[in-house]
């Protein structure tokens, strides 16, 4: 039963429900959505990402993003190749029509996670709930092994547990079509945290769903056969152009908003892995937050 598996906060998923889950200044966090046919409205969706670095767009705008551009033209997806992102790697997303919420962000951040050192390699593609239709991604993956994956595993855990009670219901894009072909874990995780592929602890065992990527393309397109084996082409290409990845290290992480499909549209505060210190990117000033 699901409800033996979300215990964050109490839930019924065949009807309309607001609760109020642990922590000062919680939002009403209403899981009405949940089981509905249609994806819920989006009002906004934020976000904890590590931007990616310079060195490693370089090597993305050098051997990848300009031949992806002409295949996803090739295969007739020009909104795609219009889709504006920042370059990222999430941590975790919550949704609230709240517009302080990245400034509750700020003051709720858990203690940082070390300067993160790791690999990038394979590319793929992937559903939102597999056959659920749309949305779907091409992504970059990243070793699942060493040091720093260890590191972007564990500060998933403490990211979700403290960001996740900020959220005012699911993010939209794992609600409708997508919840309905979840698995029931997947549907727990949306109905106790407002997001699948994240890691929690339940019973004192941390259970791991992250697959930390970056993303390159963001779509809405049906998944229908032919784009699915015309991007599984794309995806094996360019395995064959970087076969053995590259390596990558995170200074910094960032609390962001993003579109419904995930892509960042925003940046509000940087963090510094170093040493601790943020600031507010519109204006440069330095902030505080709740890790110090």
């Amino acid at each position: 039963m699901l409800s033996s598996l979300a215990k964050t906060c109490s839930f019924a998923a065949a009807a309309a429900l607001l609760v109020s889950c642990a922590g000062t200044g919680a939002p009403a966090i209403d899981n009405s959505a949940i089981g509905q046919p249609a994806f819920r409205e989006h009002k906004a969706t934020y976000g904890l990402v590590y931007r990616l670095p310079k060195d490693s767009t370089d090597v993305l705008e050098a051997r990848i993003y300009g031949p992806l551009k002409e295949r996803l033209l090739a295969l007739g997806l020009r909104a795609e190749t219009q889709t504006f992102n920042l370059p990222h790697v999430t941590v975790v997303h919550i949704h609230s029509a709240d517009p302080t919420t990245p400034q509750k962000m700020l003051k709720a951040l858990p203690k940082l996670p070390p300067v993160i050192a790791f690999q990038f390699k394979d590319f793929y593609t992937t559903e939102a709930a597999k056959d659920a239709g749309r949305p779907w991604w091409l992504d970059l993956g990243i070793v699942k092994s060493g040091a720093g994956y260890e590191s972007l595993m564990a500060y998933n855990t403490v990211a979700t547990a403290a960001l996740a009670p900020l959220r005012d219901g699911p993010l939209p894009r794992v609600t409708g079509p997508v919840y309905a072909k979840m698995s029931d874990a997947g549907r727990a995780l949306v109905a106790s945290v407002g997001v699948s592929g994240v890691n929690v602890v339940r019973d004192g065992k941390e259970l791991r769903a992250h697959n930390p990527h970056n993303t390159l393309v963001y779509s809405m397109t049906p998944f229908d056969a032919r784009i699915q084996a015309g991007m599984k082409d794309v995806a094996t290409d360019f395995n064959k152009v970087l076969p053995e990845g590259f390596p990558a290290t995170f200074r910094e992480v960032s609390i962001v908003e993003l579109a419904f499909s995930g892509n960042v549209l925003r940046e509000y505060y940087s963090i510094n892995l170093e040493n601790g210190s943020a600031v507010d990117v519109a204006s440069g000033q330095p902030v505080s937050g709740g890790w110090q």
